[in-house]
């Protein structure tokens, strides 16, 4: 990153942009996740610190397990996938993406995983300028 951020400013970003992320440590420990109060997954606080495991549903935990582990061994650095959701009686379509977070030698630190409701950006057609 070029330049820097006071704390402030970095956590109301953390908090504005339009998507929800998580971090784990090369652990697979979750340290923090944002928009706590509008989730579309939510989690209760006291998983900071815990094992990702306990936050995803047994059905997609192989899958997760896979993902961390290709990461850890280098043979990955992201994975999409995308999810139909149901929300108070409307469709959404949710994108997940997991990213490998690694240091400047390729060690492996740990995992973002960014989760974005898409579905208005799906209607979108055509183009709309600055300030239109």
């Amino acid at each position: 990153m070029i330049g820097s951020l006071p704390k402030e400013i970095l956590d109301s970003l953390l908090e504005t942009m339009p998507l929800e992320f998580s971090v784990l440590d090369a652990n697979d420990k979750v340290l923090v996740w944002n928009k706590h109060e509008t989730r579309i997954f939510k989690r209760p606080v006291g998983v900071v610190g815990r094992d990702v495991r306990n936050c995803h549903p047994k059905k997609s935990l192989d899958k997760v397990e896979k993902i961390l582990n290709e990461m850890k061994e280098g043979k990955r650095d992201k994975a999409r996938f995308w999810i139909d959701l149901e929300k108070n009686n409307e469709k959404r379509k949710i994108l997940i993406e997991y990213y490998a977070l690694r240091d400047e030698n390729g060690k492996y630190l740990g995992c973002l995983e960014a989760t974005q409701d898409i579905t208005e950006i799906q209607t979108l057609k055509g183009e709309k300028r600055l300030l239109d």
